[in-house]
């Protein structure tokens, strides 16, 4: 569906928006592309196509929604109707009752950086490609399972109201896989491509820019390597993680905390609550003072940049987390219109079908100023850790236990053996503030997630964050047979 389609749809909106205090309407265009290659054997190509419109309107106090795929003229009347029809009769019990809608500028526009678009190479060299790839993470017959896989979505959004607000916005998001699984006996190790994480806006320079054409034996090479490795040792040990795990250590015990309608409760029936309450703002001493963070959609390339939210609210970078004080929730503007707080523009939905909630975009870690080398050589007995591989976390985001792929000692200040397994283990009130040494620029890596999950019906999407790596003081950190 064309830019010219939905503004075609805009029109045909414009001429049916039902007499209420408000209406919006938020049209989606997607479509997405899979290629893969595993062991050998080249996988059919998945090629998805969505489109759809969600009409939000404010009327007597209250809000509605209603989503269709019917972008005719009758289909999307018979949507405001029904958005319409749900304000009046939640009008007193919603807990969005009350709040003013949104303004949305006259004309925004947002378009994803891109040096080498998707389509400019063809489907058999994009297939070629991975090939060889996949190719390069074989060679051994303990490697046992291999692929190597490429995602691209191309993503258009239109929202507009009755009275000429407008925002489009459009994206290109390229997700490049690897990995590699070895198996001796009764041990199996795999080894990936930082899982998902090398995924970022942009096009085929995506590939060059994450190391994506270098990667892949390294990580055949590390997958055998980890069985013949040790497990983990367990014990109290100082602790190096690296920007591809680090990004899940954010994820987890800074972004969803800092959510501010799970903070307001409203995702307790679900995925939980927060230990962060409203009154710890402008004054909790959440990290060490080594600690900054920031959401920030306005860098080039990161997975959740844009110019607008889903509610068409400019994004800007906002400090949440200064010298480890903690500053600002992610909260949009409902939800600071609830909590009487200042928050970010992170209203998003996942598709047409789904109503924007608060959600991360890029949740960054600012960088420090020291090199890998010096982190490690900070620590007398310790261990490194590499790319998250399972994870787990209550429901007040607070105990959590993390696992990885790779692990190393860390003997005298220096990289020793491997080991297999490393998981470690905290409460993410403490954690932070045991933080003892933060990357520099030479060690951040811009990454992200293309699967954060949250909301009733659920709502999957894009997250970035950038890292560097990170030493902790005093973690608790055990082997495969300790978990």
């Amino acid at each position: 569906m064309s830019g010219d389609d939905l503004e075609a749809v805009a029109a045909r909106f414009r001429g049916i928006a039902p007499a209420a205090d408000a209406c919006t309407l938020r049209l989606v265009a997607e479509r997405d592309e899979h290629l893969a290659v595993r062991r050998g054997v080249v996988q059919p190509p998945r090629v998805g196509y969505d489109r759809g419109a969600m009409l939000t309107v404010w009327d007597g106090g209250g809000v509605g929604y209603a989503a269709t795929s019917d972008l005719s003229a009758g289909g999307l009347a018979a949507a405001a109707a029904r958005a319409r029809d749900w304000a009046r009769a939640t009008a007193a019990i919603h807990v969005l009752r009350g709040l003013p809608p949104p303004i949305l500028p006259r004309d925004g526009v947002y378009v994803s950086r891109v040096a080498e678009p998707w389509e400019a190479l063809p489907l058999a060299d994009k297939v070629d490609l991975l090939r060889r790839e996949e190719e390069r993470l074989g060679g051994d017959p303990r490697l046992v399972d291999r692929e190597a896989g490429l995602w691209h979505t191309a993503l258009d959004t239109l929202l507009v109201d009755a009275d000429g607000g407008r925002v489009a916005q459009r994206f290109s998001f390229v997700v490049p896989t690897l990995s590699a699984t070895a198996n001796a006996g009764s041990d199996t190790q795999t080894r990936t491509f930082g899982g998902h994480a090398f995924c970022r806006q942009g096009g085929l320079e995506v590939l060059r820019d994450t190391g994506f054409l270098e990667a892949a034996p390294c990580i055949a090479a590390e997958a055998l390597a980890l069985l013949a490795a040790p497990e983990c040792p367990t014990g109290v040990a100082d602790l190096v993680i690296a920007p591809d795990q680090m990004i899940l250590q954010l994820h987890e015990s800074i972004g969803h905390p800092l959510e501010l309608d799970r903070i307001l409760g409203d995702e307790r029936n679900y995925a939980g609550r927060s230990f962060v309450t409203a009154d710890m703002f402008g004054r909790y001493q959440y990290g060490s003072p080594l600690l900054n963070v920031t959401f920030d959609p306005s860098r080039a390339g990161e997975l959740a940049s844009y110019g607008f939210d889903d509610e068409g609210q400019p994004a800007s970078r906002v400090p949440l987390i200064r010298d480890g004080i903690l500053l600002r929730p992610l909260g949009s503007r409902t939800s600071q219109l609830r909590a009487g707080l200042a928050g970010v523009a992170n209203a998003r939905a996942a598709s047409w079908n789904r109503p924007p909630i608060d959600r991360m975009a890029n949740l960054n870690l600012e960088p420090g100023d020291q090199s890998l080398a010096a982190l490690v050589g900070a620590v007398e007995r310790g261990v490194y850790v590499e790319t998250n591989c399972s994870w787990s976390i209550d429901d007040s985001r607070n105990k959590f236990q993390f696992g990885c792929e790779w692990g190393r000692r860390i003997v005298d200040g220096a990289l020793g053996e491997v080991v297999k397994n490393p998981n470690y283990r905290g409460i993410s009130a403490t954690f932070w503030r045991s933080l003892a040494g933060v990357g520099g620029e030479d060690t951040l890596q811009v990454l992200g997630t293309p699967w954060c999950g949250k909301g009733e019906p659920n709502q999957v999407i894009r997250v970035g964050h950038a890292a560097p790596a990170c030493l902790f003081r005093a973690v608790e950190v055990f082997g495969g047979a300790a978990a």
